[in-house]
């Protein structure tokens, strides 16, 4: 053994005089960190993952878990992640897995953008009691309206309009597949967005039948591995999204490990049981604008023309680009996931160092829409990273006209965001198929919880609106005048297309 012990990345403490050996912790363990003996409690630090799941069920708060407790030497090049890595990989000679967004440190773009207010030359409005129009819809928009006016008091619409999705607020749950969470968590995301009057995604697993009575909030998604697609699949879903990237892992597939496909798995996937659903990089169907173009009309064909069409895209170098083409295909919509976009597992060297911020990609897309006069002809819908209220305002004054979160709605459901989905432990019962697990979570409970999550941000949207003197989300979207920069350099400053403070 060159390498030998390493420094472990959590230390687990049992206070003796707090514990009294009841053995949640080792029960809900599911990492083996926990082994009850006769007098006590032995813990195995280097199992541990910091999902926390110990520290919630103790009655007697005996647990503590300390990070880094002896770390490596410091040095600014060679940091203990960095020699972490090489370690590992030294040993297996295999890419590195990671779950969840982009962990490395590059600077939040969001929390270097201040919001405005009104003062004294524009009064602010109080959304507790004016009304405030938070309903966003999704799809194409007409560039006029035409009306025919058939007698004095008879006026008809006379443009046809395409098929759009009618949001009661401007924030979905983007694209998680089953698979890669649970059923439960499945079923708690779709109870909440049909109780508040937004959609969720399926992710490429296919749509299982405990979900058909929430069908009418659900936008199926077509990637490149077809799982569970057929046109069942594509009526049932109120809009489908056509996935050629993701945030966390551009220009690769994704992969599934056979023993996350259960038997409800591989029915739903239409797969053989136990086999590893792999899906391609590419569509092997999809090399230009015009196959993609030809791809959107399929699905419009199949579903006679009334469900809205997304494409989804990570943001890379060039997303605006790749947006105003989109754009001219005859989507309805373009999803932009940025590199802080979560995921059940991808490599980590793609995770962390491939893509770009979704603030510049969703600001410089529609910059680029709107100088080709095209705007209205796609909806911008932002992904990965969406944290909070404020970045759902900023998103929006960026460009978007709404938002997908992922990785927030999980942590509503308990997740902690330990990063270990891809292991299929997970002990709150979210990024696991073993149905043990699976129980623990609660799909009533938890769908309390995601649609108490949309509700409060949906209300402090409201307010943030309200105080710079806004009563419409149509009135908020792309209004940079809004923002400005701080602490920023004059050429990120540019790629926002904001002004700095003071200005």
């Amino acid at each position: 053994m060159i390498i030998g012990s390493r420094p472990t990345k959590f230390q687990v403490v049992v206070d003796k005089n707090q514990c009294m050996l009841c053995g949640r912790c080792v029960d809900n363990c599911s990492y083996g960190v926990f082994r009850m003996e006769p007098e006590e409690i032995i813990t195995n630090t280097r199992n541990c993952v910091a999902c926390h799941r110990c520290i919630s069920q103790c009655p007697r708060d005996a647990i503590t878990i300390k990070e880094r407790p002896c770390d490596y030497r410091s040095h600014p090049v060679w940091t203990a992640q960095v020699k972490e890595n090489i370690f590992k990989q030294a040993e297996s000679g295999k890419i590195l897995l990671g779950g969840m967004g982009n962990a490395a440190q590059y600077p939040i773009l969001f929390d270097h953008l201040v919001l405005d207010a009104c003062q004294v030359t524009n009064p602010s409005i109080d959304p507790l009691r004016e009304p405030m129009e938070l309903r966003t819809y999704i799809g194409k928009k007409p560039r006029q309206l035409e009306f025919i006016q058939k007698s004095d008091t008879d006026i008809s619409l006379v443009t046809e309009l395409v098929p759009n999705l009618k949001l009661e607020t401007p924030i979905m749950i983007g694209h998680m597949s089953y698979g890669a969470i649970s059923l439960n968590a499945h079923k708690a995301m779709a109870k909440a967005v049909s109780d508040i009057g937004t959609f969720m995604g399926t992710g490429e697993g296919g749509l299982h039948e405990a979900l058909y009575p929430y069908q009418d909030h659900m936008i199926v998604q077509v990637a490149s591995g077809r799982f569970g697609v057929d046109v069942n699949y594509l009526e049932r879903g109120a809009a489908i999204e056509i996935k050629i990237g993701q945030g966390a892992k551009p220009g690769i597939g994704g992969h599934l490990p056979g023993e996350k496909v259960c038997a409800d798995v591989s029915c739903t996937r239409m797969i053989p049981e136990g086999s590893d659903a792999i899906s391609p990089a590419p569509h092997h169907d999809i090399y230009s604008i015009e196959d993609l173009k030809q791809l959107v009309i399929s699905l419009k064909e199949a579903t006679e023309w009334k469900k809205p069409v997304f494409v989804k895209i990570a943001a890379v170098h060039n997303v605006a680009a790749i947006a105003a083409g989109i754009a001219r295909s005859g989507a309805d919509a373009v999803v932009i996931d940025g590199f802080r976009g979560g995921t059940g597992a991808a490599p980590s060297v793609f995770r962390d160092h491939v893509g770009i911020p979704i603030e510049a990609a969703v600001a410089a897309v529609d910059t680029k829409l709107r100088r080709q006069g095209i705007r209205n002809e796609v909806s911008i819908i932002a992904s990965g990273g969406i944290r909070q209220s404020a970045d759902v305002a900023k998103a929006i004054c960026l460009g978007a006209d709404a938002v997908y979160i992922g990785t927030a709605a999980l942590v509503a459901m308990g997740c902690r965001v330990c990063g270990t989905c891809y292991r299929g432990l997970c002990t709150w019962g979210i990024a696991t198929q073993r149905p043990d697990l699976v129980a623990r979570l609660d799909p009533e409970e938890a769908s309390h919880n995601v649609k108490n999550l949309i509700e409060a941000w949906t209300l402090e949207l409201a307010e943030l609106m309200g105080a710079a003197g806004i009563n419409s989300i149509e009135s908020l979207r792309g209004n940079r005048d809004r923002l400005r920069g701080y602490m920023l350099d004059q050429s990120m400053l540019d790629v926002l297309d904001v002004k700095p403070i003071g200005a």
